[in-house]
C-alpha cells in the first residue's frame, strides 16, 4: 500500500496532488456515467424488448430513482465511516450491477439492474466530499470545480461512448466495458486515498434522522436544492428524449445522438471555471447567471419548427452547449454553498441536495417522454423551459444565508 494511503485526512491537505485530483474526477465521472448509458441507446433497447415509446422512459426512470434513494439512505455514511473504504465497496458493487444490466434476458431484469445501478454509482457522491475534504480551505471551490468537471464530462461523454458502441457492438457490450473501467479506477483510488477519519459517531438511524434537521436548519440548503432539482427536470427531458427525437424526426441512431454529448461536454469546462468565480465573486452570483442561461438555452429551441433541418440540428448543438454549462456552473456553485455550511456534515448535506437534484432528474425522464409521445419536440421543450425559469426564480429570490 502506497504512503500516502497509509495517511489520514488530517495530514493530507497540503499533500492533494494534481494526480490524486485527475483521479477523484475520473472516478467520479465514470461512476456517475452509468446512469447515463441507456439515454442514447433506449431506442435500441426497446426495440430488443419490444417496449413502448412511452415505457422505455422506465429505464433511466429508474436509474435516476434508484440515485436519489441511494444519496439519501447510502451518501450520509460517509460522515459516519471511513470514505475510502466506502469507494472500494460501492465501487466493486457498481461494476457487478453494471454486468447484470448487461446480461439482462428480460425487460424486468433489466428494470431491476438499471435501479441497482442508480443505488451503487452513488460513490460518485462519495468521491466529492471526499475532494472537499483534502482541499485547502482557499482552494476548495476550485478542487470541487476539478472535479466536477470530471463527472460532468462522464454524464455528457457517456452518451457519445454508449451511442457510438451501441451501434457498432451492441448496447450490451456498453455495460460491460463500463463495469471493467469502474472496477479499475476503484482499485487505483483505494490504492492512493488516504484513511477519512469520520466526522461524527451517530448511529445510522440517528445519522438520517439528522438529514430532516439540516433541511430545516438551512434555508441556504433548501434554495440550493430545489433551485438545482428544477434545472434538472429540465436537463433530464432534454437527454431523455433526445434519441427518440431524432430518430423519428430525422432517421438518424443512437450514434448521432451520442454524439451531441460532445456539443454539452463543451460545458464541462464552465466547472473549474465556476468554482474559481464562486471563490472570487461568491457562488450566489454564479448560481444566478447560470440558471438564466438555462432558461435562454431551452427557450432558444422554440424557433426550431420555423428553420430549415440543418438549421435545427445546430440550434440542438447550440443549445446543449448552453445549458450544459449553464446547469454545471450552477451545480458547482451550489456545491460550494452547502459545503461551506457545515464541515462536519458535508456528506449529508451533499446527499440532501443530491437527493433533490435526481427526483428531479427522475422527474424530468419521465415526464419528458410523456410529454414527447403527447405534445411532440415542442412539448419537451416547454417543459424543460419553464423548469428552468421556476429554478431561476428561486436564485432570484433573495441571498443565500444559513
Amino acid at each position: 500500500m502506497s504512503q500516502l494511503s497509509t495517511m489520514t485526512t488530517s495530514t493530507s491537505n497540503t499533500m492533494l496532488s494534481g494526480k490524486i485530483v485527475f483521479l477523484l474526477a475520473l472516478g467520479a465521472g465514470l461512476s456517475v456515467a452509468s446512469i447515463y448509458y441507456s439515454q442514447p441507446m433506449l431506442g435500441i433497447i426497446g426495440s430488443t424488448f419490444h417496449a413502448r415509446v412511452g415505457d422505455v422512459g422506465l429505464v433511466p426512470t429508474l436509474t435516476q430513482i434508484g440515485y436519489a434513494l441511494g444519496i439519501l439512505l447510502l451518501a450520509p455514511l460517509g460522515d459516519r465511516f471511513d470514505r475510502r473504504r466506502i469507494i472500494l465497496i460501492k465501487g466493486t458493487l457498481l461494476s457487478l450491477t453494471l454486468l447484470l444490466c448487461g446480461f439482462a434476458s428480460s425487460w424486468h431484469v433489466l428494470l431491476l439492474s438499471s435501479l441497482a445501478i442508480g443505488l451503487v454509482a452513488t460513490v460518485a457522491q462519495d468521491i466529492i466530499p471526499a475532494a472537499a475534504t483534502l482541499a485547502s480551505d482557499s482552494n476548495r471551490g476550485k478542487t470541487v470545480g476539478m472535479v466536477m468537471t470530471g463527472l460532468l464530462a462522464g454524464i455528457l461523454l457517456s452518451r457519445v461512448f454508449s451511442g457510438i458502441v451501441a451501434q457498432l457492438w451492441g448496447w450490451r457490450s456498453v455495460y460491460t466495458i463500463a463495469a471493467v473501467g469502474v472496477w479499475v479506477v476503484t482499485l487505483t483510488l483505494w490504492y492512493v486515498l488516504p484513511s477519512f477519519k469520520p466526522e461524527t459517531t451517530l448511529r445510522y438511524p440517528a445519522l438520517l434522522r439528522s438529514l430532516g434537521k439540516l433541511w430545516i436548519e438551512y434555508s441556504a440548503l433548501r434554495r440550493a436544492a430545489l433551485a438545482q432539482g428544477l434545472l434538472s427536470i429540465a436537463f433530464s427531458a432534454f437527454w431523455s428524449t433526445l434519441a427518440i427525437m431524432l430518430a423519428e424526426r430525422f432517421h438518424m441512431g443512437s450514434a448521432v445522438a451520442g454524439t451531441f454529448g460532445l456539443a454539452g461536454a463543451a460545458g464541462a469546462l464552465a466547472a473549474p471555471l465556476a468554482g474559481s468565480l464562486a471563490d472570487r465573486r461568491g457562488p450566489d452570483f454564479v448560481t444566478k447567471i447560470a440558471a438564466a442561461l438555462v432558461v435562454i438555452s431551452f427557450a432558444l429551441m422554440f424557433v426550431m419548427p420555423f428553420v430549415p433541418v440543418p438549421v435545427q440540428l445546430a440550434i440542438i448543438a447550440i443549445s446543449a452547449v448552453g445549458f450544459d454549462l449553464g446547469i454545471q456552473a450552477s451545480l458547482v456553485a451550489h456545491q460550494t454553498i452547502i459545503y461551506a455550511l457545515n464541515p462536519a456534515a458535508r456528506s449529508r448535506l451533499n446527499a440532501i441536495m443530491f437527493t433533490v437534484v435526481f427526483i428531479g432528474m427522475a422527474a424530468g425522464a419521465t415526464l419528458g417522454s410523456k410529454a414527447l409521445e403527447t405534445f411532440g419536440w415542442t412539448g419537451m421543450v416547454g417543459l424543460a423551459t419553464i423548469a428552468a425559469l421556476c429554478g431561476l426564480l428561486i436564485r432570484l429570490m433573495g441571498r443565500s444565508t444559513r
